[in-house]
């Protein structure tokens, strides 16, 4: 499940998180939202919206993003979660662009990164600020899509 983290959460800073997830709908009225498989899981992951503002060449800006449990991977619950977040973010919202982010060997959340219609530029990676320099998850890829191009795209996105 922490495959692609910086580093395990303690239950402390997993709290703390779970803090700001609930601070974050207060204050902006979206965020991650709970994944379940009724019958199965309670709690699969999160798959949601998240505001950053770290200092980076892009940022203020708005996340999609997904983290689910190993046992929940492959079953198109991110695709499926980042749509709805993206189509929530574009027309409920009327955010123009939103971006996500990961390690450089995350392949599959690159992938489906990529189902959304995002697009990377190699020139917008960045060494992530909040990951500690010799750590080997620094370095991020950052992919954006705009809301007409989301948009464009139809239904299935």
């Amino acid at each position: 499940m922490v495959e692609h983290l910086a580093w395990p959460l303690t239950r402390q800073e997993s709290d703390a998180f779970v803090r700001r997830i609930e601070r974050e709908f207060d204050e902006c009225g979206y965020g991650l939202w709970a994944v379940e498989e009724p019958g199965v899981a309670d709690f699969a992951g999160f798959v949601g919206l998240h505001h950053h503002d770290f200092p980076a060449h892009f940022t203020p800006c708005v996340e999609v993003g997904w983290r689910l449990a190993t046992e929940f991977w492959g079953r198109g619950y991110a695709t499926e979660g980042g749509r709805a977040a993206l189509r929530f973010a574009f027309t409920e919202l009327g955010l123009t662009e939103v971006v996500s982010m990961t390690t450089v060997g995350n392949t599959r959340s690159r992938a489906v990164m990529e189902r959304l219609g995002m697009t990377r530029d190699p020139a917008d990676d960045f060494d992530h600020p909040n990951v500690p320099e010799d750590n080997p998850s620094r370095r991020h890829v950052l992919y954006r899509v705009s809301a007409s191009r989301f948009l464009r795209a139809g239904p299935s996105r």
